[in-house]
């Protein structure tokens, strides 16, 4: 008897999320859940709500530091907030971005910057940005038995390369290009490969192609599994509305008005109340 796809969806709640799991629900046709997080506090609701992979991203620079670049991060941020994610985490697979220089130089570099993620800040898996110039990389870090989660499409570290957060691979070139560098990149042995901001059709067959799991953002639903920033679909980090965020939250406004209470309150004397007091 066959199962139904939330029958199948079940049997993954509840189980510690690892690669090997990954490729169990692709198989499966269970899509993968994935969100950011860069501190505990928010890292131990996702996991909470059963996210399966959560992302420490160096998007921390734009969302936590105020940044309008991914490339400023540097590893000992990236450490820093993956330890504090790390430790409000029981269920879901933690993987960190190495940022921008930590691993394009030199592949013992690269190397070293891994094992720091995975030996200092608990990380589980790497993220690296790019195709064939950083696969003989992938491979020397997958080979002493760190995973690694390839990043193509629009990869933000190579942001001044694009000059914009276009769509990209719209043209056929750049479509067999990234094609091809799915294909390498599943060659070097990376577990997984995020996809983002290219066309549906292209994430669907690209997705199809390999035997490794597909995470898209703004790439369609075709993909295996997809990931948002936690605070763009929380309705907290509004300085810009891609077409790929839905929001399921509008919290920037409701804590807005919760922050403009509270200062009300003070001002009024108001709080604290003698209940409220020792």
């Amino acid at each position: 008897m066959s199962q139904h796809p939330e029958e199948t969806a079940g049997s993954f709640v509840g189980r510690k999320v690892t690669t090997n799991r990954l490729s169990e629900m692709k198989a499966a046709g269970v899509p993968i859940a994935a969100l950011t997080a860069y501190d505990y506090t928010m890292a131990q609701l996702v996991d909470a709500a059963g996210v399966d992979v959560i992302l420490v991203g160096d998007s921390v620079s734009t969302v936590m530091q105020g940044l309008e670049t991914t490339v400023t991060v540097t590893m000992e941020h990236m450490l820093y907030h993956t330890t504090l994610v790390r430790r409000g985490v029981e269920r879901a697979l933690v993987v960190a971005d190495l940022p921008f220089m930590s691993y394009q130089v030199r592949p013992d570099e690269a190397l070293r910057n891994a094992g720091r993620m995975v030996k200092e800040a608990g990380a589980e898996a790497v993220k690296l940005e790019g195709g064939q110039v950083i696969a003989d990389t992938v491979k020397r870090i997958v080979d002493v038995g760190i995973p690694v989660m390839g990043h193509l499409g629009l990869t933000p570290q190579s942001i001044h390369k694009f000059g914009t957060y276009q769509v990209r691979a719209r043209d056929e070139r750049e479509a067999d290009e990234l094609r091809r560098d799915a294909k390498l990149l599943e060659e070097a042995g990376v577990f997984s490969i995020v996809l983002e901001k290219v066309p549906a059709r292209l994430a669907a067959e690209v997705t199809e192609s390999v035997s490794v799991p597909v995470i898209g953002i703004g790439a369609g639903g075709g993909c295996d599994g997809q990931i948002l920033v936690s605070q763009d679909m929380l309705g907290i980090c509004t300085r810009f509305s891609p077409r790929f965020v839905r929001r399921y939250a509008d919290l920037g406004e409701e804590m807005q008005r919760a922050f403009e209470r509270y200062a009300g309150d003070v001002r009024a004397r108001e709080f604290p109340s003698p209940d409220e007091s020792y």
